[in-house]
């Protein structure tokens, strides 16, 4: 099979039919073989209806449906298990991405050699209270994931080899960062195209801005995992130790200031009446906490049963 084309939706119902009759036109028009899955993604209202009406008239549709919502990560996640084209191509629902793309993004990858295209809205249609925050949040995400080349990480539309997609794992709200999870599992050629914006048509977009808080925290998450998700000593017992040593040598200071004070009949004061002392003793206090998490850590890596998974990309 060419393509998979998989749909994460949430209430989507008056857009599916006119997706899908979009999508099928492009794939006659390109003699491609395919299969569209859409995942609902615990829908209140009649998507799931329309998704067992289109199965009904082509068995290129396929569905999954959720008890209930939770989130485009889960439901990228499922469609990516199941996917069995060459080339896996990410949509969303609501009409806003093109499918007369995807013959573009097809050849990037199966000829161009691309591991993952994602596209580049860059013309949008948007309010300026949307495309300010999102042009901070690609920025940002492009200087911590050193893919200097994405100037939208958040776009739905992409594409992936299909051994990409087999090989990563997406989950909590880390679809955001996709291109930046492929590059860790050793997917690096990662590309990008210039994709047109539809504006919305149907129903209302199911984003607010508390993505833009929770996508930062989730980079800091994916950051931290990649550079010391299998050696959490190297971060924690590092800095634990700074900090010990940083308050056992103030507390050093502490003392002998005293004693120097005391031998030169200066006026001095117990050890115990100077907040430097209980600065200093909170340092060493939690620089051995620090220091007791990076090995709790590291027992907790070692038993891990993926400690000693890599991906291994050919072997004779």
């Amino acid at each position: 099979m060419d393509i998979s084309i998989v749909i994460p939706l949430f209430n989507e119902e008056e857009s599916l039919p006119e997706l899908y009759q979009w999508i099928k036109r492009v794939m006659v028009k390109h003699n491609f073989t395919y299969e569209v899955l859409f995942i609902d993604d615990g829908s209140t209202d009649f998507s799931w209806n329309v998704i067992e009406n289109l199965q009904e008239k082509s068995n290129a549709v396929k569905g999954i449906k959720f008890r209930r919502n939770y989130g485009k990560s889960a439901a990228l996640f499922c469609g990516f298990e199941d996917a069995q084209g060459d080339v896996v191509i990410t949509m969303d629902a609501d009409l806003q991405d093109s499918p007369d793309e995807i013959p573009e993004l097809y050849k990037m990858i199966m000829e161009d050699g691309y591991d993952l295209v994602s596209g580049w809205k860059k013309k949008r249609y948007d309010p300026l209270s949307k495309t300010i925050p999102t042009k901070l949040f690609n920025a940002t995400a492009r200087t911590v994931s050193g893919i200097k080349n994405l100037h939208d990480f958040n776009c739905g539309l992409k594409a992936y080899k299909k051994e990409v997609v087999k090989h990563i794992e997406v989950y909590g709200e880390m679809h955001r960062y996709i291109p930046y999870i492929a590059k860790n599992a050793g997917f690096t050629k990662i590309g990008e195209k210039v994709v047109e914006h539809q504006a919305r048509k149907y129903g209302k977009t199911k984003f607010g801005l508390s993505r833009f808080i929770n996508g930062y925290l989730d980079l800091i998450t994916l950051w931290f995992l990649s550079r010391f998700g299998i050696k959490p000593m190297h971060f924690f017992g590092l800095l634990g130790s700074l900090m010990f040593l940083l308050g056992f040598i103030s507390t050093i200071i502490v003392g002998v200031t005293k004693l120097y004070n005391m031998s030169k009949g200066f006026p001095y004061r117990l050890v115990t009446e100077s907040p430097y002392f209980y600065l200093s003793l909170t340092a060493m206090i939690i620089g051995t906490q620090l220091f007791l998490a990076g090995f709790l850590g590291e027992l907790i890596s070692r038993n891990s049963q993926e400690r000693n998974k890599y991906q291994v990309e050919k072997k004779i």
